[in-house]
């Protein structure tokens, strides 16, 4: 059957990962083998793919089928995150649109319409996976909110409170009006943005003669005021100390009280206080027993206690107080300015601060735990830096207690149940216990009364923060809460792969959750490989655009990933995301927009799919070919043999490099070495090399060595780009049932002379010197040449290499090649390292171009020499790099100045 004359990924793609889901390749059970364990970061059952879920899946994949090759039992668990705030938005959102209000249904009601919207829509994000090539075991799918993990959810709620290091407080908590919950520290996204300063007059009480002007970005909270504070020393404010002012617009009398937490220079250096709506505020307000006020409601809107403009929105108050100040002649200036606004992550909306009462996870010997899993090594990071944002993070001067109550019905609900007869935020009682009848019967026991019932009861409303689910994931994935077995075998898992802005929210929890529990579910494992979750964590960068913008649906920028995948088939698109994706880097991904202004154009990508099509090539270059069992000529077999003994070296050198870089995690260099060896020392040479005279037959053994070298070239790089490399790996041959590259096996570096390897890499620059002036003076390429080497011991040294004269002479298109000691009068000379050869050219050489071309060639070395000369002078360079670099970096200088000395001599020739 003959081959299509390019690579077609839509037929190949579908019908190669149905075939490997049949056979089940990607499905794991603990055995004899080492395992290789991988836990997918869960994404939100409301995603869809996305550039960043490429770049990570992308990622694990290739480990999985990497460790999948290496013989290891690879198991790579796909999951999904019921992410509780963007779930519940979308499940309100659908019942408005019927004219449903969730508060009329219910609770019960509520969650079943949320059940049926995830089975609907939630498994969206996994199908699209598939399509990328993840080979994920799909058999073990688990979602956040199913009940053997909401169980483990439960447990861990329990058992850390009866540690005491869950506890529940009134707190100044962030508070998000559209989601209409609290959100945690990092769930707040800040950045700058312009605003304004109002600077408002409160008349002294009993003197309107007198007063004071406080400067305030929020002139709708100044009916919650209940004091105005000065800094104790400022001069300006001394007489007013102790006396009162009243607020504009309602005249309700406030203290003036003195604290040094006031900026003399911010503002008019005196400060409102308003406990119930800043943080700060909130702590003077203590230190001075205020009062605290609450004059907004949960959406944001003004309420009775704000006693003007009632039921407004809390933007719509700030323009209609403005204009109330302004007549009332208490509005003294306003004055742009620029500062951090906190916009909820889910919703974008502004966060309002708001004292509200919460439960907390006390953090302080998590955090001690998390910093020591990382310090002491048993944790790698991936790159290293990562250890100072996570250390900053975590220290016990900036590790905050965990919010982890959410005011939502989506999600696991808190296990505390309160005596129904005590008003909600006023309970004496809390029960806390896995089922209701549990608390009951502490609560019986508690209370002393025998008599209570479950009727006698309230459940909390309150639901857990989504990664209180999420942080016992390597260990609930496996219910490892409710049985060990698997969890012996596969736990502590290999690696994660995750973006570093999550490094907080869910990897140094993951790391707390794992050495809190471990230890307690299986002591033996701990005891012999570790408490961690897992032993590293690769950090991706973030996707950005070619203005350094990270890649969103709101800004524009980012590319439709599944247009992509059509585009140019999952490997090209594979090939593009990595190929720029060293880890830790942020990722620049070219995505010009497109006709139909949708981003789905990709050089990177481009640069893929070529180089599917380049190997698609290559396959039918070798299938064309007419094979014959008798012997070939004398010059030929020593050809096809040197070039069969360098690509045998140059796959051992190529091997043991690719090897480092995945022990290091530089998957992107890795696939980048990968591809030039295959697109150039493949493709470009070794095929010329071997390629028969037009209508010639190839001997039988040359093609089959190029056969089993496409092959292991396939397994080398199937994990990088899985089906391109199946579809040729099952062209090359007939194969049995079975015999497919996905489970076929990895290669071991052997030895190899790079020695051999050098003096080939000459033989190819000598090559592609004769094709430069061949090309540069117009000759045809059927025109052969005739070529000198000055004479060296390097260079005859060189040319007695067997096979390698006839392979020069090949595939130069040359008369001859030979060893001169004269000068060549009417030739053209180039440089291969610091061999000087010349091509005799027939016709008159134009002086002026080839003085150009040698003067462009000198101060390209002029500026080479100088840049490596800077590096030697380094003295930090010099005494920090490791020995074998600083020697490379000294033999670059004096090629590179034995190149300046030939190139000079070859000038002064030319006059």
């Amino acid at each position: 059957m003959s081959l299509s004359t390019r690579y077609t990924p839509q037929e190949i793609e579908s019908k190669w990962y149905q075939h490997w889901l049949e056979r089940r390749y990607f499905h794991s059970e603990p055995d004899d083998r080492e395992p290789f364990t991988v836990v997918i970061p869960p994404p939100n059952v409301t995603g869809v793919l996305h550039m960043g879920h490429m770049l990570n899946n992308t990622i694990q994949d290739i480990l999985i089928r990497k460790a999948r090759l290496d013989g290891k039992n690879a198991c790579w668990i796909p999951g999904t995150d019921h992410a509780s705030i963007a779930t519940e938005a979308k499940v309100v959102q659908q019942l408005r649109a019927q004219g449903i209000r969730k508060t009329d249904i219910g609770r019960e009601a509520f969650l079943q319409h949320a059940f049926e919207w995830k089975d609907k829509y939630g498994g969206i994000i996994l199908d699209q996976l598939k399509r990328l090539g993840a080979s994920c075991d799909w058999e073990r799918t688990r979602f956040t909110m199913e009940d053997s993990l909401s169980e483990a959810v439960i447990r861990v709620f329990v058992d850390l409170y009866g540690k005491k290091r869950i506890y529940r407080d009134w707190r100044i908590t962030n508070w998000d009006p559209e989601a209409k919950t609290v959100l945690s520290n990092e769930e707040v996204i800040y950045s700058e943005e312009n605003a304004q300063l109002f600077h408002l007059r409160y008349a002294l009480e009993g003197d309107a003669s007198q007063g004071i002007v406080i400067a305030t970005q929020r002139p709708e909270t100044i009916m919650a005021d209940v004091a105005v504070a000065v800094h104790p020393d400022d001069e300006r404010f001394q007489h007013l100390i102790g006396k009162n002012v009243l607020i504009p617009l309602i005249d309700r009398a406030i203290p003036i009280i003195a604290d040094t937490y006031v900026d003399r220079e911010f503002g008019t250096g005196a400060l409102k206080i308003t406990p119930a709506h800043d943080q700060n505020d909130y702590e003077i307000g203590q230190r001075f027993k205020l009062p605290v006020i609450d004059i907004l409601t949960e959406d944001g809107k003004l309420n009775e206690k704000a006693r003007i403009l009632i039921g407004e929105d809390r933007f719509v108050a700030r323009k209609k107080i403005r204009k109330l100040l302004e007549e009332s002649g208490h509005l003294i200036k306003l004055e742009d300015y620029r500062t951090k606004i906190g916009r909820s992550e889910r919703t974008s909306a502004v966060v309002e601060p708001r004292l509200t009462l919460q439960w907390f996870v006390d953090m302080k010997k998590f955090a001690h735990s998390a910093l020591e899993a990382v310090r002491s090594g048993e944790v790698k990071f991936y790159p290293e830096h990562f250890w100072n944002m996570y250390n900053s993070w975590l220290n016990e001067d900036n590790v905050r207690d965990w919010c982890i109550s959410r005011q939502l019905w989506w999600g696991q609900r808190i296990p505390a149940w309160y005596l129904a007869t005590e008003r909600m935020g006023e309970e004496n009682h809390i029960f806390v216990a896995d089922t209701a009848e549990d608390a009951l019967a502490q609560a019986r026991e508690k209370t002393g009364n025998a008599d209570l019932s479950l009727a006698d009861l309230r459940q909390e409303e309150d639901v857990v923060d989504t990664w209180f689910s999420s942080w016992l994931w390597p260990i609930s994935v496996f219910d490892g809460f409710k049985t060990q077995e698997e969890l012996k075998y596969y736990y502590p898992t290999s690696i994660l792969v995750t973006g570093w802005d999550i490094m907080f929210f869910w990897v140094a929890r993951m790391i707390m959750s794992g050495y809190e529990w471990a230890p307690e579910l299986i002591p033996d494992v701990v005891k012999e490989k570790g408490a961690m979750p897992f032993r590293g964590v690769y950090f991706t960068g973030m996707v950005r655009d070619n203005l350094r913008r990270k890649m969103s649906k709101s800004l524009g920028n980012s590319p439709d990933a599944l247009a992509l995948l059509d585009n140019y088939g999952a490997d090209g698109v594979r090939f593009g995301m990595l190929s720029s994706a060293a880890a830790g880097n942020d990722i620049i991904f070219d995505a010009p927009i497109g006709k139909d202004g949708v981003l789905n154009e990709s050089k990177l990508c481009e640069q893929g799919r070529n180089f599917c099509n380049k190997m698609w090539n290559a396959l039918r270059l070798i299938k064309s070919w007419e094979v014959t069992d008798k012997a070939v000529d004398g010059e030929t077999e020593q050809v096809n043999q040197l070039a069969a003994t360098w690509m045998e070296h140059k796959l051992n050198q190529t091997l043991a490099q690719v090897e480092v870089m995945f022990t290091e995690y530089r998957l992107s260099e890795a696939l980048m070495t990968l591809y030039k060896f295959i697109w150039d020392d493949f493709c470009a040479w070794y095929l010329e090399m071997i390629k028969p005279a037009y209508e010639a037959p190839i001997d039988r053994q040359t093609l089959e060595q190029s056969i089993a070298l496409f092959e292991r070239m396939m397994t080398l790089l199937h994990p990088f780009m899985p089906f391109v490399t199946e579809e040729i790996w099952h062209q090359l041959r007939e194969r049995p049932t079975g015999d497919d590259c996905v489970i076929s096996t990895y290669l071991k570096a052997a030895a190899f002379d790079a020695v051999f390897i050098e003096k080939i890499e000459r033989a190819k620059g000598l090559v592609t010197g004769v094709r430069e002036i061949r090309n540069n003076n117009g000759l045809k390429q059927k025109e052969l040449l005739k070529v000198f080497a000055q004479e060296t011991p390097s260079s005859r040294e060189l040319l007695v290499m067997e096979g390698l004269l006839p392979m020069v002479v090949k595939m130069a298109s040359l008369e001859f090649l030979q060893i001169t000691s004269a000068e060549i009068s009417n030739g053209v000379a180039f440089l291969v390292g610091n061999e000087k050869f010349y091509v005799e050219l027939e016709q008159a050489i134009d002086v002026e171009e080839e003085r150009k071309r040698l003067q462009k060639e000198l101060e390209y070395y002029q500026g080479f020499v100088k840049s490596v000369q800077n590096k030697l002078s380094n003295e930090k360079f010099v005494s920090g790099a490791p020995a074998e670099v600083v020697n490379k970096e000294k033999q670059k200088l004096a090629d590179g100045e034995m190149k300046m000395k030939n190139l000079a001599e070859e000038l002064g020739k030319l006059g």
